[in-house]
């Protein structure tokens, strides 16, 4: 990609702008879970709907979480693992969120 077309993409996002919906939880919810079922992230789903042109790519599939020096301590006590050994606590929180889930689809 040449510098000038970088520049022209640098110059339409610049140019975009960003608006928040206020619909109500019971809206928000369902196009949350639309967007999930259809493997879309929500602007996108949204776009889709509003009938613009939107990336018809699959949402990568993970979860994010941040967590604080305290919450590593936390977990590993949890675990009974070394706080430190932050690798381990996540292979530990994932490995619950599994679980959780297969709970779930139990119910």
């Amino acid at each position: 990609m040449s510098t000038k077309q970088k520049w022209e993409k640098e110059k339409a996002a610049a140019a975009a702008v960003q608006i928040a919906f206020d619909l109500g939880v019971d809206t928000q919810t369902l196009i949350k879970k639309k967007a999930l079922d259809e493997h879309l992230n929500t602007p996108d789903f949204i776009r889709k709907i509003l009938g613009l042109q939107y990336k018809n790519k699959p949402v990568r599939p993970r979860l994010t979480l941040s967590l604080s020096d305290e919450d590593f301590s936390f977990l590993a006590k949890e675990y009974g693992v070394d706080p430190n050994d932050r690798l381990k606590i996540k292979e530990l929180a994932a490995e619950k969120l599994i679980q959780y889930a297969k709970k779930q689809r139990e119910i």
